[in-house]
């Protein structure tokens, strides 16, 4: 394949501009297809927890140390674990009586700490968007009496229950539709390029020249001879 300067990378795709601007519309709508048809919508809620006071007398006289403090940062990624324990999401599908494999429902649970605070947010993934505000609130619930249980403290507080959102967290048009517009516009670029390379026919002089290294003496321009035949016809009318 010949080299080209960015002169004439920029002439060959603006001269195939609709068939880019084609194949971009067609990868947009398949990612638009592609999200209604083969992704199943998932549902998403969280609730938010706080790590308090470390012990009930201290609750009482609301008081919080800086001794409180930094055992409840040190605590945090501790916290973040035993949420997804076995003991908790066992506990959490008997209580739920739900039908569901305590792995499968452990995949579907996301803890998070929110940077030099110490909140806890446990966020639940399902299918149904009932369901899924009804299993973190839940957990919410075991984990702390197990926090209870395991430390004899009670330092987990709940900030905010999750809520229903019928919106599904996994589907995102605009998003969908950006990314295979983008894979389109890649490949059409690809699909220029190729058919360029593949194309051997001789569109100008300067092609003459440089491939046989000769100068061109004369070109014989090319007439639209029906187009001439009409503008004769007309005239003579």
């Amino acid at each position: 394949m010949e080299e080209l300067d960015l002169k004439q990378l920029i002439g060959i795709f603006w001269s195939r501009k609709l068939e880019i601007i084609l194949i971009i519309i067609i990868f947009a709508i398949i990612g638009v297809i592609y999200t209604i048809a083969f992704t199943t919508p998932m549902y998403s809620s969280s609730t938010t927890l706080v790590l308090a006071s470390s012990n009930s007398e201290k609750s009482s006289s609301n008081t919080i140390t800086a001794t409180d403090i930094t055992v409840n940062s040190k605590l945090v990624s501790t916290y973040s674990e035993l949420v997804k324990s076995k003991n908790v999401i066992r506990e959490v599908i008997d209580n739920l009586q739900m039908d569901i494999n305590e792995e499968e429902l452990r995949n579907n649970v996301k803890v998070s700490s929110v940077k030099d605070t110490e909140l806890l947010e446990i966020t639940v993934t399902t299918k149904e968007a009932e369901v899924a505000p009804k299993v973190a609130n839940e957990i919410a619930k075991v984990f702390t009496e197990k926090v209870k249980e395991i430390y004899n403290i009670e330092n987990v507080q709940v900030v905010d229950e999750a809520e229903i959102s019928n919106t599904p967290s996994n589907i995102n048009h605009k998003k969908d539709i950006v990314i295979f517009a983008f894979i389109g516009l890649v490949v059409a670029f690809m699909y220029v390029l190729i058919a360029n390379m593949l194309d051997t026919t001789v569109k100008t002089a300067e092609e003459v020249e440089k491939e046989f290294k000769l100068p061109v003496l004369a070109s014989i321009p090319v007439y639209n001879t029906d187009l001439q035949k009409s503008k004769g016809r007309g005239g003579r009318r």
